[in-house]
């Protein structure tokens, strides 16, 4: 019987604003891709890459042109050689995944051999913004564990010291990572490290702009620094080595849950730590993730916090995140 793969675009309003370095975003639109197979069903949710050019009617144009492909019946370790990573990619991936737990009744977690699920810690995040607001938001977070905070905006590297630093009085208790969002090019990223390591910052992902990883040459950073917007898929990693200790895996960068464990594997062998990161979307991209999250020391996959999240998505109570339902994915 062959498969029949249909997309659609769906559009979800952010909660306020989601301000990082590169701009702020009132809504998102999510790609689904739906591959079905008699009366079974799977689907696949992506975000468009904005910074590398992606659009959602590019994403949902891409994932068409596949359908071809997926009737004949191409399997998910095909469409790594049939399809470039991105968000396109990630979508059937992700439906194929989900196609074949409901069709087989094996669930994607028993298909990777993980221990059974738990409610698992992800990290909430703080928009840019001035002092002031953000100091605001932490201490409207306070009593979360883990905080990410959105660094990279005006006045550069002193400016967002002084950031981390009225958001860390107001929330005294949480852990933080930062995210610069590549905005610490040409300035001394080992002092403004050693300046959040005194403020309990645990991770900074993505000082430096991506192509420019060798301004962190001869860098001791006081933090452990992450790679994310430098780290796509396996083949990014041999550029990073010695510049970061982690890598942030989000599966529209990699192109699904496929080489999004792919990456993982090959980062663990090269002794870089790992953190699951997302793109603005709804539950449906975050259940793969979870998967992925699971095997990682950082987990940030609070999107569905900063949206109007899809009806029947997943449970966030707390600082924690639960599993996905069956019948949402895998």
């Amino acid at each position: 019987m062959a498969r029949v793969l249909t997309v659609g675009i769906e559009r979800y309003p952010v909660r306020g604003a989601f301000v990082i370095a590169r701009g702020a975003k009132t809504h998102v639109d999510v790609v689904v891709a739906t591959v079905a197979e008699g009366s079974v069903v799977g689907r696949g949710e992506a975000t468009a890459i904005y910074y590398r050019g992606e659009t959602a009617e590019g994403v949902a144009a891409d994932v068409k042109a596949m359908a071809g492909a997926v009737a004949d019946g191409v399997g998910r370790a095909e469409l790594l050689g049939l399809m470039p990573p991105g968000a396109a990619r990630n979508a059937i991936d992700c439906a194929l995944w989900d196609l074949e737990a409901k069709a087989s009744g094996v669930s994607v977690r028993e298909r990777l051999g993980l221990p059974a699920f738990r409610p698992m810690l992800t990290a909430l995040t703080i928009s840019l913004g001035e002092p002031g607001a953000m100091a605001e938001a932490a201490a409207a977070a306070r009593g979360r564990e883990l905080i990410k905070v959105k660094l990279g905006g005006g006045g550069g590297a002193a400016a967002d010291v002084e950031r981390m630093r009225a958001v860390r009085a107001a929330a005294p208790d949480a852990r933080f990572v930062v995210d610069a969002n590549e905005g610490w090019g040409g300035t001394d990223v080992g002092r403004t490290a050693a300046a959040l390591a005194g403020l309990g910052v645990e991770l900074i992902e993505q000082p430096v702009p991506a192509g420019r990883d060798g301004e962190l040459d001869g860098v001791a950073s006081a933090v452990p620094l992450c790679a994310d917007e430098s780290c796509h898929d396996r083949a990014s990693l041999e550029a990073i080595m010695g510049r970061y200790r982690f890598i942030n895996i989000k599966l529209d960068k990699a192109g699904g849950l496929t080489e999004g464990l792919a990456l993982a594997h090959a980062a663990r062998q090269r002794g870089l730590g790992l953190m699951t990161g997302c793109m603005l979307g709804t539950s449906l991209a975050m259940a793969p993730a979870f998967h992925l999250a699971v095997q990682s020391e950082f987990a940030d996959l609070d999107a569905p916090l900063l949206i109007e999240d899809r009806s029947g998505g997943m449970h966030y109570r707390h600082s924690d995140v639960w599993p996905p339902e069956p019948a949402l994915w895998g």
